[in-house]
């Protein structure tokens, strides 16, 4: 296993783009009440330098593990879907839901179906299940079963992100440690969008929601560095 301390100083230096468009986005704080074409391209630039991040692994290494591919295509998935909710005011919420829909199931898809950890399975299906139940009073039209289908993708990809975690056997990598966390970070992401959106205002609910979900993207991405290992374990099994 890949040491953090080797992580930090192999990867960390490919992250900085990152960081400086977090910074970015948190200092110029522009209005979502005025969408445009630079607010959207200010909001999805952290996520273009974790398409860059990846990429810059190279190609060869994108090619030979797919896991790292459906973590990239799943990265353009969410700036689509980034740039839609600059615009979900005008109607545009339900597609940016799509975009990130099928993010989750490309992110399911690289996290892979083993192991299949039941029990992890069990307790995010309950909470999937509660956050459902505090939604549905708010939600009306399309929304009742669109939210619905989006909860049990998200809570999909989470179960697979926290799966792969057994800390219990020491079968565990920090890659899948970050996976997790970043998945969990999503999950508190989006909850905070639909409660903020559906059912009452979430004090500071902008800061909580991208803080949350740019910190959430990155992990993710960083995941498929030693994809290769999971790739190989998974061939072994």
């Amino acid at each position: 296993m890949v040491s953090p301390v080797t992580v930090v100083k192999s990867e960390g230096p490919k992250l900085v783009p990152f960081f400086k468009a977090t910074c970015v986005y948190f200092v110029l704080w522009l209005p979502t009440s005025s969408p445009s074409w630079f607010s959207a391209l200010i909001k999805c630039l952290p996520i273009f330098c974790l398409w860059v991040f990846l990429l810059a692994h190279g190609i060869s290494f994108l090619g030979a593990h797919s896991s790292a591919r459906k973590i990239l295509a799943g990265l353009i998935f969410s700036a689509l879907g980034d740039a839609f909710l600059i615009w979900q005011e005008q109607g545009y919420f339900s597609h940016g839901l799509l975009m990130f829909g099928i993010t989750h199931i490309l992110y399911s898809s690289a996290f892979g179906m083993k192991p299949l950890n039941l029990r992890a399975g069990l307790v995010i299906a309950v909470i999937s299940g509660l956050s459902y139940t505090l939604l549905y009073p708010y939600l009306s039209g399309p929304f009742t079963y669109l939210v619905a289908v989006y909860i049990a993708l998200i809570g999909f990809m989470g179960w697979r992100a926290i799966a792969g975690v057994q800390l219990a056997n020491d079968l565990w990598t920090w890659t899948k440690l970050s996976a997790c966390l970043g998945a969990v970070l999503f999950m508190v992401s989006d909850l905070t969008i639909a409660v903020n959106k559906f059912c009452f205002p979430v004090p500071h609910s902008r800061a909580i929601i991208m803080a949350t979900y740019y910190a959430a993207q990155m992990l993710i991405a960083l995941s498929a560095v030693e994809c290769q290992d999971a790739d190989a374990a998974r061939k072994r099994a």
